[in-house]
């Protein structure tokens, strides 16, 4: 996953790590330089708050020695910390099991759920995915393309229809024909909107009263490529759906992925999976270790 990543970090990794460099080696006083690394952790939109976090922590920490090229090892200590105690890892551990994906118009949730069907598909599940989304004819019709090219059975609602009625038609066949995994794909909803978040609140007590234990994850799809406005769509999710964890999309296109620090810290939201682009293999595990590795080496 690292050269991967460093890969398709690399546009955020130039903006950080290369002004980090630049300040290390200008000649400022130590107190300058953590003021221009506060300003470079802005710029990759790491945000205000955690960047006063961890810039402070790091002021605090240099007072035992002069050296500044000790400023780096504390920052990637420091982000290090931001990313521990979380479960990063899949709560969809045995079936059966419910994903939902959430996410506001044009985050990528359909062909982010495809992907991760695809990725279980590999490992042998039956899956069953549901086209959740009834208000758009053409987010229905994506899901059946992606169920086509992957040979994954896709269950869809009449236009118009209560998207909890679906997801129940859904569970029934889903119970029915024993599939591992149901994967429902939710309508784009705006994350201010009250009555539709109501709706995705009547989906998941659907889903928890038919399946025990389920929905296992209730995964966000955040476009990094939208910085510190990923962070405000977090925010407003997390108060309605019970979320258990993003799935972030475009990484690879973004000098914003400072956003990514700044969402752990303020809402301990671990990150499960990146989208890596198009197609239905560009997909990679989240790894803190492997972001800070592949952000600052």
């Amino acid at each position: 996953m690292l050269i991967d990543l460093k890969t398709k970090l690399s546009r955020t990794r130039d903006n950080l790590k290369g002004k980090l460099d630049e300040l290390l080696k200008s000649g400022k006083t130590k107190d300058d330089v953590l003021d221009g690394l506060a300003e470079t952790l802005i710029l990759a939109d790491v945000g205000v708050q955690t960047t006063e976090k961890i810039v402070d922590s790091i002021r605090k920490e240099s007072k035992k020695t002069d050296s500044l090229q000790n400023i780096q090892n504390l920052l990637k200590k420091e982000i290090t910390g931001i990313f521990a105690d979380l479960p990063y890892t899949s709560h969809l551990k045995q079936s059966p099991g419910v994903f939902i994906m959430v996410g506001v118009n044009g985050g990528g949730k359909t062909t982010s759920l495809a992907k991760l069907a695809h990725r279980y598909q590999l490992e042998g599940k039956n899956i069953l995915m549901v086209a959740a989304d009834t208000f758009r004819a053409a987010a229905q019709e994506q899901l059946s393309i992606w169920g086509k090219r992957l040979n994954i059975p896709v269950l869809k609602g009449q236009y118009g229809a209560d998207p909890a009625s679906v997801v129940y038609d859904a569970i029934q066949s889903f119970k029915a024909k024993e599939y591992d995994y149901l994967m429902v794909d939710t309508a784009g909803r705006i994350h201010t909107n009250v009555n539709l978040m109501n709706e995705l609140e009547k989906i998941r007590r659907v889903i928890s009263r038919e399946i025990e234990g389920a929905p296992q994850e209730i995964l966000l799809v955040l476009d990094a490529s939208i910085g510190q406005n990923a962070l405000i769509q977090a925010r407003q999710f997390l108060k309605f759906s019970g979320l258990t964890g993003i799935f972030l999309t475009k990484l690879d296109g973004t000098a914003k992925g400072g956003s990514v620090i700044s969402i752990v810290d303020e809402l301990k939201l671990p990150i499960k999976f990146v989208g890596v682009g198009e197609r239905e293999k560009d997909i990679l595990d989240f790894s803190p270790q492997e972001f800070v590795d592949a952000l600052l080496s």
